[in-house]
């Protein structure tokens, strides 16, 4: 039986999961870009998968930024109709919990007057994404959104004649301005199409898919691909250092659009791409999907 408790339980897991794991994915991308470096850049990245380790091995977060809260969450026919309604109330409790036991660092601030509650906690922050499904579960996604990477996002509306071409320099220009600030080396997600804030969501919703998973259309398989290898012909590197590796992924989500418009979104993340998924079912199993054990 799923009940509050269960559920609040299970997300301040993810919390605690998505700060001091890295998923498999990006740990491979990151051990296969030392083994490519010399020089500074490999001195980088060996140090970043020790903290990666250490991270793991002392149940810490990996970084001192552990963001800012977003949670996608799936939810199906539990047959507990308060759950579905209360979904975000227990998700920002888990969060005001999960802020002092964890620990995670108090980033979330009032915009204008930067004052800070300590807890995590505001107007949409924790900012919930809800999407229903046909299911005897509930699936919850937590991915923590450190301000290195996030503001180094940029939005473009593009004119449609300027068509693929439009879309690749606009994405190069992105991550050459970006250079060093989001601590690279980088998963940069794509949003095409949409309007302005579907472009965005796209973008941020591209990055919760593995790297080692290409999109399904061959067409933007391709474009992922050579965007990747002309990312890191930039030379920009692990933390800006040079190297071969400035971007660990390219992951790209489409969307329609109007006949006058086109729409692209880049949502830049550091290379402690942090997430963690687990699926609640109506019998109260939990089953962690990113992080086992």
């Amino acid at each position: 039986m799923i009940d509050e408790t269960l559920v609040k339980n299970t997300v301040i897991k993810l919390l605690k999961d998505s700060s001091t794991k890295l998923p498999e994915d990006v740990k491979d991308a990151l051990k296969k870009a030392y083994s490519l470096e010399e020089g500074p850049a490999k001195a980088q990245l060996e140090a970043i998968l020790k903290n990666v380790e250490m991270a793991e091995e002392l149940s810490l977060p990996m970084c001192q930024d552990t963001g800012i809260h977003i949670f996608f969450v799936k939810v199906g026919d539990i047959g507990n109709i308060e759950i579905e309604k209360k979904i975000r109330e227990i998700i920002t409790e888990a969060v005001r919990e999960a802020t002092v036991s964890v620990p995670l660092r108090p980033n979330a601030v009032h915009p204008l007057s930067r004052k800070n509650p300590g807890d995590n906690v505001g107007d949409f922050m924790p900012y919930v994404v809800l999407t229903p499904i046909d299911s005897d579960f509930i699936e919850i996604t937590a991915m923590p959104k450190g301000a290195g990477a996030e503001n180094m996002s940029k939005i473009a509306m593009l004119n449609p004649s300027e068509g693929i071409e439009g879309v690749k320099k606009f994405a190069l220009d992105t991550v050459l301005a970006a250079g060093s600030n989001p601590c690279p080396p980088t998963i940069i997600g794509i949003g095409i199409g949409g309007s302005a804030d579907i472009s965005i969501k796209l973008a941020k919703t591209a990055l919760l898919r593995p790297i080692d998973k290409r999109h399904s259309d061959k067409d933007i398989q391709e474009l992922e691909k050579d965007l990747l290898k002309a990312f890191n012909a930039l030379g920009i590197g692990a933390m800006g250092l040079g190297g071969k590796t400035t971007v660990l992924g390219v992951n790209i989500e489409l969307g329609y659009c109007h006949t006058a418009s086109l729409p692209v979104a880049i949502n830049v993340q550091c290379w402690a791409a942090r997430r963690a998924t687990a699926k609640i079912y109506k019998d109260g199993k939990v089953e962690h999907l990113t992080h086992k054990g």
